[in-house]
């Protein structure tokens, strides 16, 4: 078969809540999630035996299978026929363990791909349901825009776009396991905690800046001292240069700040270029479909 393509978009943490501890172990999350323009990009193309992933980052497992691996067999499982012997190939942008769901969005785009060569009329809702067999923020990947994501990050409720601005990621040069950050939020009371109900109000009201005055992200109370001041040095470079609004994404350590237009966001990209390498501007992207 030809080879396809598909953009994979990242995601960013508008806003994130962690409400408690679930009985499954897992624990109860409320957020704002966003798609942006940073992207990887997928390809899909028939292979001479099994399953083959080549890519140019460094992040692959040592053993085991990867998400990519178990995203496919989960989707053939449920078409209820064998897997075809398939080669994927990922080229890189979007940093890997960054808190913008380059992983997910990877996946996600994989499986948008076999849906359009292999059952292109399976709903949004079934892929999103096998995605959520490989990783949790998954179903948000698949659909993308602009959602309120409840439950583990499965429970997806469109809302409004974010209306047209810039914006600034920035990767530190650390890495946080977001397990041990999970495991720090455990017992632990927040001191202050997103205002997602009036963050939803202005999307509705399509207000860049009564979303900007509310990100937030409780992540950022339980970071170890030194990255808590890595993370609130970028956030402090951003809002200096004129952004609107700061705060670290996901699981992080990517941080990332709305701005108005490019123009505004240039100085504050120069200035982070200095520093971290890994520092891009990006737009929201409101519907994957078109992607």
């Amino acid at each position: 078969m030809e080879a396809i393509k598909r953009p994979a978009p990242a995601k960013i943490n508008l806003a994130l809540d962690i409400l408690g501890l679930r009985p499954d172990g897992y624990h109860e999350m409320r957020m704002v999630m966003q798609t942006v323009s940073l992207c990887d990009t997928v390809t899909l193309a028939e292979g001479e035996k099994g399953f083959s992933l080549d890519t140019d980052g460094d992040f692959l497992p040592a053993g085991g299978k990867t998400l990519e691996q178990r995203a496919v067999e989960a989707f053939f499982q449920e078409l209820g026929r064998p897997c075809p012997p398939l080669a994927v190939s990922l080229k890189k942008q979007i940093p890997a363990y960054a808190g913008l769901g380059g992983g997910s969005a990877d996946v996600a785009a994989l499986l948008r791909l076999l849906r359009e060569r292999y059952a292109p009329e399976l709903p949004t809702e079934d892929l999103e349901r096998i995605g959520l067999t490989v990783g949790s923020d998954m179903p948000f990947c698949v659909r993308g825009g602009t959602a309120l994501a409840e439950g583990r990050g499965e429970v997806l409720s469109d809302l409004p776009p974010l209306p047209p601005c810039w914006i600034l990621l920035c990767k530190p040069d650390f890495d946080i396991p977001t397990a041990e950050l999970f495991a720090r939020v455990r017992g632990r009371v927040f001191q202050n905690r997103p205002d997602i109900d009036g963050m939803m109000g202005a999307l509705e009201a399509g207000s860049l800046e009564g979303v900007a005055k509310r990100l937030y992200n409780v992540f950022e109370e339980v970071l170890p001292e030194e990255m808590r001041q890595e993370v609130q040095g970028i956030k402090t470079v951003m809002l200096r240069c004129g952004a609107m609004g700061a705060a670290m994404s996901g699981s992080g350590p990517a941080v990332f700040g709305i701005f108005r237009t490019g123009e505004e966001a240039a100085p504050a990209l120069e200035s982070l270029r200095k520093w971290y390498v890994r520092s891009f501007a990006a737009q929201p992207v409101s519907w994957l479909d078109n992607l």
